[in-house]
């Protein structure tokens, strides 16, 4: 939807009588229902001056289209001004121009370790603080790739869509943080104009527009359909071929047969449909979710993969770029939890919820929380909604997302409601013994099949030191680079804020550093195999072979498995709200934090394909597990879900 539409003409008039900030901001609220804060209004003011300026060049049409604040359909996100016309032939084009009143810019930190990923972050400072955000040429190439890959008429007309970002306070330093070699490949897509390059930005529009349209390429973007398009699904389907990690098996095939069906229904009669399916760690919820995006993108659906972590979705948008297809824009398709607060009734079709027992009740967005319900939220915005669940990966008191849960939202739609359950164990070998054996040994289940390994393909080894467990995996990882070493959060994680501290986690004389907040792609990323993951950088994802090192948050005590809320880190968040009421003697806060301790190792000791290879600070803790390997010894006996009770 367009708040501001007009000519160069009636643009240039607007801004200088003062008026145009009023307007945008009267057109916010007729047209969208949204306040706008007084900063905004003066960042208006202080950018649409600088584009005047930019628009005093005769040879720019007075009749080229302008508009501002240009809100994507299906997403919360606006573009801050485009200008449209004709080419010298006749063809319709429109320039997207990413306005930024930044002042300095600088490198994210460690980004010699990131240079195996798609770097697209700097840093800038607001007033808030030093903030790590999106190189301003990647926001404006991504917003021309969300209007281009679903808006049928730029295809149909077709409109050439071009972006830029724009700088207007921007002096660059010698060594120019946002034009490093690495940002080559965005600056080529979508330029970055500074302070002094107005003529270079005059002659970028000039380029594009070359006669005026009176507003009709504005009319067709705004009133395009909304679908996916014919290049994005042939470039899915391209990418997906061929990717063995995709394929669907057993099961899998049938509730995915389930599912588009399903959909396909909603799609046709316009009723909301929920569909749940459950299925625990290595039983393909992902890959069945993902081949139901595609299919769906194919039926001309407009939907979404939705997780609440970012991990998953970076990693695997990550893995369905190859090629060619690098820098297409299916990012469009991945969407964290708290994308659908403001969501219209119906938005998309389908909605894929994957790890949705990580859904939060409402939406944490920056320090401000919005929303009412994550669940209702997602049921809100789409005709038919998926939600793959595994209640036993539960690893914060914030996961809020459970069958029963989904189940009162659903019936509150008057939504048509089917589930089904993915059994066969993909991961850990393909082996259920295992992760039987897990469940007992972590105190998860107090009666199992598999109390030991025996007869269970699947290499677990117990180690003495740390340095023998990063020995190892390294060796591992050598064999297929898809070896990782991860840990329970009992270290502080003090490189986050300080990037030349000491290592985080630190054992004797063993240490590393926890993974870096700015590489979403830990699971994949090259470098990492020098960094600790955790809970959040791992749920969800897998490797060939993962070393665990379990913290002083679990130990053995006398013939009992112990959690110990008490030796989490300071910075971790898992354990919030529990921990007040738990001093206070609450008995059920107990029982959910020592859940979600054993629920965290469980998810962790359940990553590796091929084997799992573990360090416990607890000596007996170790000595347990390894008498659980082959057979009982005498002294030890059975694990109990007990959590100590800490003074």
């Amino acid at each position: 939807m367009l708040v501001y539409e007009g000519d160069k003409q009636q643009f240039l008039s607007d801004v200088q009588d003062n008026s145009i900030d009023q307007k945008i901001e009267m057109n916010m609220w007729n047209r969208l229902h949204k306040r706008v804060s007084s900063s905004e209004e003066q960042s208006w003011r202080n950018s649409l001056n600088y584009m005047q300026n930019v628009l005093l060049d005769s040879e720019i049409p007075d009749t080229s289209g302008v508009a501002i604040e240009f809100g994507i359909p299906n997403t919360n996100k606006r573009v801050d001004f485009i200008l449209t016309g004709l080419d010298k032939e006749n063809q319709h084009n429109a320039v997207i121009v990413e306005l930024k009143q930044w002042s300095k810019v600088e490198p994210v930190p460690y980004v010699d370790q990131l240079l195996e990923a798609e770097i697209i972050d700097v840093q800038t400072r607001f007033s808030h603080g030093q903030q790590v955000v999106h190189h301003p040429s990647y926001q404006a190439w991504s917003y021309r790739s969300l209007i281009s890959n679903f808006n049928a008429n730029v295809h149909a007309i077709p409109i050439h869509l071009e972006s830029c970002a724009y700088l207007h306070n921007y002096v660059p330093p010698e060594d120019d943080p946002l034009k490093q070699h690495y940002f080559q490949s965005l600056l080529d897509e979508s330029p970055v104009f500074y302070r002094s390059d107005v003529m270079k930005l005059r002659a970028f529009i000039k380029k594009y527009i070359h006669t005026g349209d009176a507003k009709q390429t504005l009319y067709y973007i705004d009133n395009g359909e909304i679908r996916p398009s014919k290049s994005l699904q042939d470039a899915l389907s391209a990418m997906l071929r061929g990717k063995e990690e995709f394929i669907l098996i057993d099961e899998q095939k049938i509730v995915y047969e389930q599912m588009l069906s399903f959909a396909r229904r909603s799609k046709e009669d316009g009723k909301k449909r929920v569909f749940i399916v459950q299925g625990g760690p290595g039983t393909g919820k992902t890959v069945v979710a993902i081949n139901l995006l595609v299919q769906l993108i194919n039926d001309d659906q407009v939907c979404a993969y939705v997780t609440k972590n970012s991990a998953p979705r970076k990693v695997f948008e990550a893995k369905l770029r190859s090629g060619a297809f690098k820098r297409n824009n299916i990012s469009s398709l991945f969407k964290g939890s708290t994308a659908f607060v403001d969501a219209d009734t119906n938005d998309f079709g389908t909605l894929i919820v994957d790890e949705a027992h990580r859904l939060n009740k409402r939406s944490q967005q920056g320090p401000k929380v919005t929303g009412e319900d994550q669940i209702k939220e997602i049921i809100n915005a789409s005709r038919c909604s998926v939600f793959f669940i595994d209640e036993d990966q539960r690893v914060t008191a914030q996961d809020y997302g459970d069958r029963a849960q989904i189940l009162y939202w659903a019936k509150a739609f008057n939504a048509e409601v089917q589930e089904g359950r993915l059994l066969s164990q993909f991961r850990c070998n393909g082996s259920d013994g295992y992760l039987s054996w897990l469940d007992g040994v972590l105190g998860i289940q107090e009666e199992t099949a598999n109390p030991t390994l025996e007869g269970i393909d699947y290499d677990f080894r117990v180690v003495e030191n740390p340095h023998e467990l990063r020995r190892l995996i390294e060796e591992r990882n050598r064999e297929d680079d898809k070896a990782r070493i991860v840990a329970g959060y009992c270290w502080d994680w003090v490189s986050k804020n300080n990037p030349d501290s000491v290592p985080d986690i630190t054992i004797d004389d063993f240490s590393m550093y926890w993974n870096l907040s700015s590489d979403g792609t830990y699971a994949i990323s090259k470098g990492s195999i020098n960094q600790v993951g955790c809970i959040h950088t791992t749920q969800g994802l897998e490797f060939s072979y993962v070393g665990v090192i379990i913290g002083d948050d679990l130990r053995f005590e006398k013939g009992n498995v112990i959690s110990d809320y008490t030796k989490r880190a300071r910075t971790d968040q898992s354990l919030k709200g529990l921990k007040g009421p738990i001093k206070k003697g609450d008995q059920e806060a107990m029982k959910t934090a020592d859940i979600i301790i054993r629920n965290t190792y469980r998810t962790l000791m359940s990553r590796g394909m091929k084997g799992c290879y573990v360090y416990c600070t607890n000596k007996e803790l170790a000595h347990f597990l390894k008498t659980r390997i082959a057979g009982y010894g005498e002294e030890d006996e059975s694990p109990l879900l007990v959590a100590e009770e800490i003074e």
